[in-house]
């Protein structure tokens, strides 16, 4: 049993100030000592935001002395500290993010190894992100915690409202994670934490390149200059960004290229009893869809498509009492139009779907004798009204700036409830909990989704972790209803359930990081769209429940710092390795395509090196080899197998203490024969130069 011993009089020493009630009972009969560490030590430990200073690019090498502020991660329902963690949770920091050479988030995970980037267009126009050998619709994107997933579909998930800039760390929590965000996290969770402690302060950047790329934005942060007992930050930022693209169509016209604005306001308030923060934010795009969702039956290469999507969200957090309340209310908004034949509704109608998501949700923990238990519930409504997906309505709705109606449609409430121990000894950390599902879609009872996480301390630098956990996902609106160009979907399909065991070891010292996991995950009633070739001309793409698939996958990780390692060198500052395999014993069918999950990356390979060049110059080279499972039909009808291909990025960064500026070049070796989706040709050599200048206010 957990039994805390307050006879011996030990040394405490803070590493960290949480501004938790029970922090000054937890030092009661204790020498307490307060200490700092530098923001090289810090920078090891992928931590949160460690200070009010926004520094970019290679910045960290020089050693600053910080307080640390509040490290707290996800993977759990109540709030641990990452040496608490039972569940290992890949970290990419504001230092990671500041020296990656890419333009949006869907590029910056590419160099996450467990995560499958499948990229149809640049600039993060339509990508689809899966994690461990899943499908796109198969993760829970998250935005400050808030589940910001479109029901219709898992394709434009990314369209995010922030700037680069702004993001504190992503973090990325692989294998099931229905126990932590409930549906929908079938095989993992990414969670994008914007929310810091702010300086009054502005920030400019702008951007140009190849294929008629630009951008610009800004981000403005205001705040007391003095601290308060009633303290209140609020943050402000809006960018344009376009591209004429890397393609033409046929006919010699536009079909890759882009257009897309974002604007995004944060604020937060805190007294001695709660902390308040809340957020809004609009994305809105359009691009050139080329052959994105052609087949050999429609090889249609001058599509279309736009998306608006709108967020609004209000969070709570009580710092007074027993029990801790964590209360959320949510709203999102998307809106999508579909273009079948560019600029021609008069040979395919256009597409549109309005989908809104309510939320509330409750997430509370209290802390006793026996550890820290958390417990909570959330009620989640989706509504789409669409012209080609769902049943019939009763009552149509008009289609703002169109002659047309949205006929059809499908809502439902997904609620689920979850109950969490946290068992934390002083090496040895115990996470177990269940997570109930019940939807109003659905007609089977409320299912129950247990799992449970163990780690223990070996020593200062070693861990050993292992998990077991299960997952559930209901389908997408897209995989229940869409029926057009060569499409038939299944509105019968059951939903998917996932089982995950994972044993690992982890290796953290200054100048060594290294991580090593194997797992295993069965999936029941697993969700893809495949084609019968043998079908011939009458071939289409059917949504389909598959019985089962086993996979089967390692990763490993290491990362050094040569600072630490070898501090009488100036040269080299970084190095990283990963490397993930995965197996599924899932046979394909002879003739049988699958376009989703029987299509897999069974190597993946990521390095990258960080260099000092000279003065204030940085340069970071990043490598990418990865072997696609799967094939695909051309145009022509010939199979072809999905072939391995590299890909070398580079940045080079120029940093001052009130600018940065840089030159980043995508795919150096100017490749432009690798395919990431069967069909849909990629850009060569992309340049992009530009600048940020950091202003006080």
């Amino acid at each position: 049993m957990y039994k805390p011993n307050f006879q011996k009089r030990e040394v405490f020493v803070f590493h960290q100030f949480q501004r938790k009630g029970y922090s000054l009972f937890a030092c009661l009969g204790r020498e307490v000592i307060i200490s700092v560490l530098s923001v090289a030590t810090l920078s090891s430990t992928k931590a949160a935001i460690v200070s009010n200073k926004v520094w970019y690019g290679e910045q960290a090498d020089t050693v600053k002395t910080v307080w640390l502020g509040d490290v707290g991660i996800t993977g759990a329902r109540a709030p641990l500290t990452k040496s608490q963690a039972a569940r290992m949770v890949t970290v990419l920091s504001r230092e990671d993010i500041a020296q990656a050479p890419v333009q949006s988030v869907n590029d910056l995970l590419k160099y996450a190894v467990g995560v499958d980037v499948r990229q149809r267009g640049a600039l993060g126009s339509q990508t689809d992100i899966s994690i461990r050998g899943g499908t796109q619709e198969q993760i829970t994107l998250l935005l400050n915690g808030i589940n910001i997933c479109d029901p219709q579909t898992g394709h434009n998930v990314l369209d995010l409202p922030v700037q680069l800039s702004e993001i504190v760390r992503i973090e990325v929590l692989e294998g099931p994670a229905g126990r932590a965000y409930g549906t929908s996290s079938l095989v993992g969770a990414i969670n994008i934490v914007t929310r810091g402690n702010w300086q009054p302060s502005a920030d400019l950047s702008v951007e140009s390149g190849s294929f008629g790329y630009a951008k610009a934005s800004f981000v403005t942060r205001l705040s007391p200059h003095h601290p308060s007992p009633s303290a209140h930050q609020h943050s402000v930022s809006g960018s344009y960004q376009r591209s004429d693209g890397y393609s033409r169509s046929a006919a010699g016209t536009l079909n890759t290229d882009y257009r897309g604005s974002k604007a995004f306001y944060q604020g937060e308030y805190e007294d001695g009893q709660v902390r308040l923060s809340w957020h809004a934010g609009v994305a809105d795009k359009g691009w050139g869809s080329s052959t994105f969702y052609a087949s050999p039956r429609w090889q249609a290469d001058d599509q279309y498509e736009h998306t608006t999507k709108f967020y609004a969200a209000l969070q709570a957090d009580t710092k007074q009492g027993a029990v801790h309340f964590h209360p959320t209310v949510y709203w999102n908004q998307f809106l999508d139009r579909y273009e079948g034949y560019r600029g021609k509704p008069e040979v395919m109608p256009y597409n549109y779907n309005r989908c809104n998501v309510y939320g509330i949700n409750l997430n509370s923990y209290f802390d006793w004798v026996a550890g820290r238990t958390a417990f909570g519930a959330e009620l989640r409504n989706e509504d789409l009204v669409s012209g080609n997906l769902g049943e019939p309505l009763f009552q149509t709705h008009h289609i703002s700036g169109t002659d047309r109606d949205y006929t059809l449609g499908i809502n439902r409430t997904n609620i689920t409830a979850h109950a969490e121990h946290n068992l934390l000894l002083r090496r040895l950390t115990v996470s177990a909990g269940f997570v109930a599902v019940k939807s109003s879609w659905s007609h089977i009872n409320m299912s129950l989704y247990p799992g449970i996480d163990i780690s223990y301390q070996w020593n200062n630098a070693l861990k050993l972790f292992a998990s077991y956990n299960t997952s559930f996902r209901l389908p997408s609106f897209t995989e229940m209803y869409y029926k057009l160009q060569g499409y038939a979907a299944d509105p019968h399909l059951k939903p998917e359930e996932m089982h995950a065991v994972e044993i690992g070891v982890q290796y953290q010292m200054p100048a060594l990081q290294a991580k090593a996991a194997i797992y295993h995950h069965h999936g029941r009633n697993m969700i893809d769209w495949i084609m019968d070739t043998s079908a011939g001309e009458a071939a289409v793409w059917q949504s389909v429940n598959h019985t089962k698939i086993n996979a089967y996958g390692v990763e490993a990780h290491a990362a050094l710092d040569f600072r630490e390692l070898i501090p009488t060198q100036k040269v080299l500052t970084s190095a990283q390795l990963s490397y993930s395999y995965i197996a599924q014993d899932k046979e394909k069918e002879p003739g049988i395509v699958s376009q989703y999950a029987l299509e897999y990356l069974r190597h993946k390979l990521t390095g990258r090196v960080g260099l000092h060049v000279w003065r204030k110059l940085h340069a970071g080279l990043n490598i990418r080899w990865q072997d696609r499972v799967g094939i695909y039909t051309d145009f022509q009808g010939q199979v072809h197998d999905y072939r391995p291909f590299a890909l070398l990025d580079a940045r080079l960064t120029w940093n001052s203490n009130r600018y940065s500026l840089y030159a980043e070049a995508n795919n150096m070796l100017d490749n432009r024969h690798y395919v990431d989706f069967g069909n849909v040709p990629q850009p060569g050599l992309w340049l992009v130069i530009g600048g940020r200048w950091h202003f006080d206010l």
